[in-house]
C-alpha cells in the first residue's frame, strides 16, 4: 500500500447488455460453445480533489443499430456515484471502439486523455478494411478530431500519471492503442483492463478475444496486466458479467447496475 497516495472510491456502471455465445469471444471458437452474455460498463475514479471517467459508452441510437440491450445513458448514469457529467473535467478513453467512446460530446467540460496512435489508427489506412473499422462508428472518430483541433484532447505516447493513483498503460493488441489504467484505492491498486482482457477467462486461458488487431500483444498484454496488479482479484475485465456478481453494489437497489471495485470481490 502506498500510504502517501490519494485512495480513489472505484465503480463500474453497467449500461447495456447483450446476448452472445461463448464461440463469439474467444479465437478458434469453443469446444464447449454456449451462452455466454456480454456487459458493457463505464467507470469512474472519485477521488476527493479530483474525479477520472473511464470511457463513455455508446448512445442509444447506436444500440438499436447494433442490436444491443441500452439499459440507461451511460454519462448521465454516472449521476449515480454522484458525478456530474455536465462538470466532469476529465475523461480517459481506453481506446476508440464505439462502446468506449460514444457519448464523448455529452461531456461539455471535459478534457480527454487516449494514447495517440490510436487516433492515427483510426484515421489511416486500416479503417479500409471493413473486419477492422466495424469496431468504430465513423462520427465517433470525426467527434474526437474535432475535440483535438479544440485543444481538448491530451494524446501520449507511452505510459503516464495523469495525477498521483491514476496512471495508463498502453498495451496494443485489442487495438494499436489500447491501454488500460491502474487505480490507487483503499484495498491497494485496482487494474481496469478495459478490453485488455473482455472476460476474466480470456486472461485465465490464454485464449484471446475473437476482435484483434495483433494477436501477439493481446497475449503480452495479460501478462502486463498482472505484472501491474498486486494480485489476480486486483484486475477487473472490461465485459465480463461475473464483476457485476463478484463485487458488492453501491446500495442494495443499484445491485446489477453500479458495484464498488475498491473493496476484495466474493471469492
Amino acid at each position: 500500500m502506498d500510504s502517501h497516495l490519494p485512495e480513489y472510491e472505484l465503480y463500474a456502471i453497467k449500461y447495456a447488455e447483450r446476448d452472445a455465445r461463448r464461440s463469439d469471444h474467444f479465437i478458434g471458437g469453443d469446444p464447449h460453445d454456449g451462452p455466454m452474455p456480454m456487459d458493457y460498463f463505464v467507470w469512474a475514479a472519485v477521488g476527493v480533489e479530483r474525479s477520472f471517467v473511464i470511457d463513455t459508452g455508446f448512445t442509444a441510437e447506436v444500440a438499436a443499430a447494433r442490436g444491443r440491450r441500452h439499459l440507461r445513458c451511460p454519462a448521465e448514469s454516472l449521476s449515480l456515484v454522484g458525478l456530474d457529467r455536465n462538470t466532469v473535467a476529465d475523461v480517459i478513453l481506453t481506446h476508440m471502439h464505439y462502446d468506449h467512446v460514444g457519448t464523448f460530446h455529452r461531456f461539455p467540460a471535459a478534457e480527454f486523455h487516449l494514447q495517440e496512435v490510436e487516433l492515427h489508427y483510426t484515421t489511416g489506412r486500416y479503417m479500409r478494411y471493413p473486419f477492422l473499422a466495424r469496431s468504430f462508428e465513423v462520427e465517433d472518430v470525426v467527434g474526437i478530431v474535432r475535440l483535438n483541433f479544440a485543444r481538448r484532447m491530451r494524446l501520449y505516447k507511452g505510459s503516464v500519471e495523469l495525477a498521483p493513483g491514476i496512471s495508463l498503460h498502453p498495451v496494443g493488441g485489442h487495438t494499436p492503442g489500447m491501454q488500460f489504467v491502474r487505480v490507487h484505492t483503499s484495498r491497494g491498486w485496482v487494474v481496469l483492463a478495459s478490453d485488455v482482457t473482455h472476460y476474466y477467462e480470456n486472461m485465465e486461458t490464454g485464449r484471446p478475444f475473437t476482435a484483434a488487431f495483433h494477436i501477439g500483444e493481446m497475449l503480452e498484454a495479460y501478462d502486463a496486466l498482472r505484472a501491474h496488479a498486486p494480485s489476480p482479484q486486483h484486475i477487473v475485465p472490461g465485459h465480463d458479467p461475473l464483476v457485476m456478481r463478484r463485487y458488492p453494489p453501491v446500495k442494495p437497489e443499484l445491485e446489477g447496475v453500479v458495484v464498488r471495485l475498491d473493496v476484495m470481490p466474493k471469492q
